[in-house]
């Protein structure tokens, strides 16, 4: 398949109310995060139980999780150089194989040190799977639609991330190494989807970015990002997002909820609530964030976001405690809908390049590592309220840095010249 609004094809009829439809690239990635989401949650309850039957510690086993996150994290600038070299579709594919290998493997793993050494390598080609498939999804995505085409693909992961434990629970009790077997076979899949179903750069891209870069200016661009008045914004906003809903949610809000007297179907369905919340409001943020603006949108998802998970915060015990957890939970979902949708946008909108992307993701990496650990730490310390204050703090910072953002939703801009 080629074409794209890069190459000068043709884009889709607009769809009702004046607003560009999504091309079939969008479709298709949102498919391939599916099948990788899925079988993500297909291997989720499997790893802390295969790392448990080598008698390590408990501490041992969280490094077994946190393995695959942080060489996410640190091998984040390796994925956005890749795909500058070679695009965007071989890196995808790449990556999906990479973690379907170090994946398939792991099941088999002969001792704990090679189990953690093949998460590692997971984690490696998860980011130049996910680098590559946001460049990609951000070149082909309509000006006037980014958000949304980010809102569709999130919404592939986060469906594939609900359907899977449920099946990942049944076949780790068949045997487990199964989960493990089955989360590479999807990858196979994936790989093989995006292989036939997506564009490859147009030539002119491909020759251009083959040039190298000197690390001088490398360090210059990675300066200018920083200090860039919109990237600086998206970067803060992912870097909540990787807090809280990738990370002190599935690590504190399960104990929190048993802590309170709630059990762990109890604590499973609370997740599964801000799951479902964030899902059914992810077409609705993305589109505000195309027509109303980013800043509406980053405004709206992390104060909405803070104030939900500040429920949290709130010391009390028994049903309130649970009551007030589920609520929260729900309501955090809403606000990450809008989180997750407008940083992507805002990158596309000031010049897209696999760098910027890859610092995009290593922003949620990077909370995803820190939060749980800082996050358990200060309940550790302190208890609960404390925690969930500090991370709500670092959801709503995205809001106070957006207050002086200018906004870059082309409709938006035009309608105000």
């Amino acid at each position: 398949m080629s074409g794209t609004r890069a190459s000068g094809a043709s884009q889709p009829p607009d769809a009702p109310g004046g607003a560009p439809g999504l091309p079939a690239p969008v479709w298709v990635l949102a498919a391939v995060a599916f099948v990788v989401a899925l079988g993500f949650g297909i291997v989720v309850p499997a790893i802390a139980l295969f790392a448990d039957s080598f008698g390590v510690g408990r501490t041992a086993v969280g490094l077994a999780v946190s393995a695959f996150a942080f060489f996410r994290l640190v091998t984040g600038p390796l994925g956005g150089r890749l795909v500058t070299r070679w695009g965007e579709r071989p890196v995808l594919v790449a990556g999906c194989l990479t973690v379907a290998v170090t994946s398939g493997v792991a099941g088999f793993a002969p001792s704990f040190p090679v189990f953690v050494l093949l998460r590692a390598a997971g984690g490696v080609g998860s980011a130049a799977f996910t680098i590559a498939a946001v460049t990609l999804l951000l070149r082909v995505a309509p000006e006037r639609a980014r958000a949304r085409a980010t809102a569709t693909f999130q919404g592939g992961f986060l469906l594939g991330g609900m359907v899977g434990p449920a099946f990942g629970g049944l076949l780790t009790d068949v045997a487990v190494w199964l989960p493990f077997v089955t989360y590479g076979t999807t990858l196979v899949v994936a790989a093989l989807v995006a292989r036939l179903g997506l564009p490859s750069p147009p030539p002119q891209e491909q020759a251009a970015a083959a040039a190298a870069v000197p690390l001088p200016e490398r360090l210059a661009a990675a300066r200018r990002l920083l200090l860039h008045p919109v990237l600086a914004v998206a970067l803060v906003a992912n870097l909540g997002v990787g807090w809280m809903l990738f990370g002190v949610r599935n690590s504190l809000v399960t104990l929190y909820v048993v802590d309170l007297g709630g059990s762990a179907t109890l604590a499973g369905v609370v997740l599964l609530l801000g799951a479902v919340a964030q899902g059914v409001t992810l077409r609705l943020a993305g589109g505000l964030a195309d027509t109303r603006g980013r800043r509406p949108a980053l405004l709206l998802g992390s104060w909405l976001g803070a104030g939900f998970v500040g429920l949290l915060a709130v010391p009390v015990t028994g049903t309130v405690g649970l009551v007030l957890a589920a609520v929260g939970m729900a309501g955090f979902g809403v606000g990450a809908a809008f989180l997750a949708s407008a940083p992507g946008a805002l990158v596309a909108d000031v010049g897209r390049t696999g760098g910027r992307v890859a610092a995009l993701q290593m922003a949620s990496d990077l909370g995803a590592v820190v939060g749980p650990l800082a996050a358990g730490a200060l309940a550790d310390a302190s208890g609960y309220p404390l925690a969930f204050a500090v991370s709500a703090v670092v959801v709503g910072v995205a809001g106070v840095a957006a207050l002086r953002m200018p906004e870059t939703a082309p409709d938006v801009v035009a309608r105000t010249r």
